[in-house]
């Protein structure tokens, strides 16, 4: 198999992924807007993530991130003392 072959077969998959998100993103620009993305913190899980964030929304700070403040869902159920 040729190198410029192998090359365009390995960098295919990524051209169109980010080709297909360009296009998505571009589409919602025009029928939305401009956006405005940020990290949320989700007190549920734990857990934090990139989305879009409305204007009426503060995004998340990392810096008064206190990793107790969640509800996690271990402890919230009781100990495993209390089970047994």
């Amino acid at each position: 198999m040729d190198a410029h072959m192998l090359t365009a077969l390995i960098l295919t998959p990524f051209v169109l992924a980010f080709g297909y998100a360009g296009v998505h993103e571009y589409l919602r620009f025009k029928s939305d807007g401009r956006a405005t993305y940020g990290l949320v913190f989700d007190e549920e899980t734990g857990t934090s993530y990139v989305t879009g964030i409305g204007e009426e929304e503060e995004a998340y700070d990392p810096e008064e991130f206190n990793p107790d403040d969640y509800n996690d869902p271990v402890t919230a159920e009781g100990t495993e003392e209390s089970r047994a």
